[in-house]
């Protein structure tokens, strides 16, 4: 209708001219400079969670940040600051760290409509090219593209958003067509809807996801089988500081949608349909490529509660819109509210009786405790324990007064589950902070409500909360909770028969596959009837809580390597701490939590970070990923925990850019 939506484009320097008020010379632009006169919306072709794809008409002249908070927002998901856009990766990628991965050349495509690929401060900049891709520094013949880049030869798309209908798979409801799609191709005469036409229908479709993917869709499914593989997928993410356009990126492009960050916050049932769900999708996908690794049991809970998902899909809920709010549940959100705001206040639940505020609360019990030592087998000895004061004390017997044999300080520790149900095994490990660094050592329990009860204390007194906290008691309850989760009934709830063909790659990972081979729909049935009462939204709850209690959940690796040293080692990025970790075994040689933490800086010209604690400072430089992505974390992370639960909150988009920009 007009040309509001077109502005300048400089190929050059990579950089939009975006600034109306500003002249040609004010920004350094020469007679001899070619400027694109283009849209700044383009069609995106976007990847969600579930691995379905959508083609978006996405701003490409904002920064990232902004981008993605205006694609949550048409998608109805709230809290965008948890996402991100990454390119899409290939196997080839996971063999290389991004300093050692191989040069493509120039391709004919650049005569075909394509530029040379710009210069990017993030996933893929080379190592001569300076933080904004200046003139000078821009190298042209050196470019790394991750991921296929589809040639621009499609005809323009009018719609805002959409989704193509292909000839690989299509899913329909309500006579509304979301198909899977392709990276590589696609038809532009096929039909595409607009949130217009569906007046509001997308987040319909967005609250229930397929039960399997075409099977072109799950061969491009990376599996990494290492922690440095691990590690080298964290290099697909865009800086967020930039716009799509400044990062290589294309109209028809694809992009995928992530949650990037692993602190979800007010994740709520009454709101957060699509959020949930996909969250949900995120979390079963990193554990069917095993990007994320836990036990048998563990596998087969997951496949249970992923079972109950599809047949609740099916099934009309109760008295629930589209979000998932009941009639019922509105009219009890004051009381709720109400609810939380006295525990908040009292600091303890409102149904118990008088308290003595003056007694310390004291867990005891004979455990079983052993601390690795070079060339020694584990063997371990019986203490009497006591947990009070954020610290574990052990003595040799229930009436010893003498002085403990150990003194263990949880605030700071890391704390890990290690349990095996079909062994009978409840064990703790802790890894101990230190003066020399981390410190091992093992806690073995004899049954499950001891269990749950230590690994409560464990877990709060790690982040400096004592037994007289208010979750004390929810935090045993869940861990229970999780447990009986993972027993298998004696006999399935339902008959196999009715639910047709089960395909067990759909529901477990590869190796388990392969291990318990023609018995595994039996054992998922089996693990199935433990959670064959639960509701739609409660399966996707169940496993999403069931996901954030596995051990590496929420870790995001980088290759690094510290000043000073010769070999690589793994860090670990989580959204309270950052962890020295070991390359092979993935074991914490250190951690540093954030509250510890005064200041984090990048040398841009030599990519060296260092971040400041109040017990040292490090030095590192990242093997795996550029220094930006590193950097984003850290402060998407501090972030995030300054978050809070007022009514009229907006997000502060300035502070988010302060904290991740690096150089702004």
């Amino acid at each position: 209708m007009d040309w509001s939506d077109h502005a300048l484009w400089w190929p050059a320097r990579n950089h939009w001219l975006t600034r109306t008020r500003s002249t040609l010379d004010q920004y350094g632009v020469a007679a001899d400079a070619i400027l694109h006169f283009t849209p700044m919306h383009k069609i995106l072709r976007v990847q969600l969670p579930d691995m379905r794809y959508i083609d978006c008409r996405v701003d490409f002249s904002v920064k990232t940040f902004n981008a993605v908070i205006n694609l949550c927002k048409e998608l109805g998901i709230r809290h965008p600051e948890e996402l991100s856009f990454c390119k899409p990766l290939e196997a080839n990628h996971l063999k290389y760290n991004l300093k050692d991965m191989p040069i493509k050349k120039k391709t004919e495509n650049h005569k075909n409509g394509h530029q040379a690929v710009a210069a990017d401060t993030n996933t893929f900049i080379a190592s001569t090219q300076s933080p904004r891709g200046s003139i000078n520094s821009l190298d042209r013949s050196s470019p790394f593209m991750c991921g296929p880049m589809t040639p621009n030869n499609y005809r323009n798309h009018s719609t805002p958003i959409g989704t193509p209908v292909t000839h690989t798979s299509t899913w329909k409801r309500n006579n509304k067509t979301v198909g899977f799609g392709s990276t590589g191709s696609f038809n532009a005469n096929n039909s595409t809807m607009s949130l217009e036409a569906l007046n509001g229908g997308l987040s319909e479709h967005l609250l229930q996801s397929p039960s399997s993917v075409p099977p072109d869709v799950r061969a491009r499914v990376l599996r990494p089988r290492s922690l440095v593989e691990k590690a080298r997928m964290n290099v697909a993410w865009l800086d967020s500081s930039l716009s799509i356009m400044e990062q290589a990126i294309h109209e028809y492009d694809t992009l995928r949608l992530r949650f990037k960050f692993y602190s979800f916050y007010d994740l709520n049932p009454k709101t957060d349909g699509v959020r949930i769900n996909m969250i949900y999708e995120q979390a079963k996908w990193q554990l069917l490529a095993e990007e994320i690794d836990c036990t048998e049991e563990e596998m087969l809970m997951f496949a249970a509660l992923q079972v109950q998902t599809n047949l609740q899909s099916n099934v009309p809920q109760s008295s629930v819109d589209m979000n998932g709010t009941s009639q019922s549940a509105l009219e009890d959100d004051i009381d709720a509210a109400l609810t939380d705001l006295q525990v908040t206040l009292e600091g303890s639940s409102i149904n118990t009786g008088p308290c003595d505020i003056t007694q310390i609360p004291e867990l005891c019990d004979y455990l079983r405790f052993f601390k690795p030592k070079r060339f020694t087998l584990k063997a371990f000895k019986r203490y009497w324990f006591t947990c009070r004061d954020l610290q574990l004390r052990l003595f040799k017997g229930r009436d010893d007064t003498s002085e403990p044999v150990h003194v263990i300080n949880l605030r700071g520790c890391e704390v890990t589950p290690d349990v095996h149900l079909a062994q009978g095994r409840y064990g703790i490990r802790l890894e101990v902070p230190g003066s020399d660094g981390m410190s091992e050592m093992w806690i073995r329990c004899d049954n499950e409500q001891q269990y749950a009860k230590w690994m409560a204390a464990c877990r709060l007194a790690s982040k400096g909360r004592s037994l007289a906290d208010a979750s004390y008691e929810n935090e045993v309850s869940s861990i229970v909770a999780f447990l009986q989760l993972q027993r298998p009934a004696p006999a399935p709830a339902i008959n196999p028969n009715s639910l047709g063909d089960i395909v067990p790659e759909n529901y477990v990972a590869p190796r388990f596959v392969k291990k318990f081979k023609n018995k595994l729909v039996q054992r998922i049935l089996e693990a199935h009837a433990n959670v064959k009462d639960l509701s739609l939204i409660e399966a996707k709850m169940n496993y999403i809580k069931a996901w954030q209690n596995l051990p590496e959940y929420g870790i995001s690796l980088f290759i690094v390597r510290f000043n000073g040293k010769n070999k690589d080692e793994l860090l670990g990025i989580a959204n309270n701490r950052i962890m020295r970790m070991d390359i092979h075994s993935g074991d914490h040689i250190k951690t540093w939590r954030f509250n510890t933490m005064k200041a984090w800086n990048v040398n841009w010209e030599v990519k060296h970070m260092m971040v400041q604690f109040e017990e040292e400072n490090i030095i590192f430089e990242c093997q795996s990923a550029d220094c930006k992505v590193l950097h984003e974390f850290i402060g998407g992370y501090i972030f995030l925990s300054m978050r809070s639960k007022e009514v009229n909150q907006t997000l502060n988009e300035e502070l988010f850019h302060k904290l991740t920009g690096g150089w702004d």
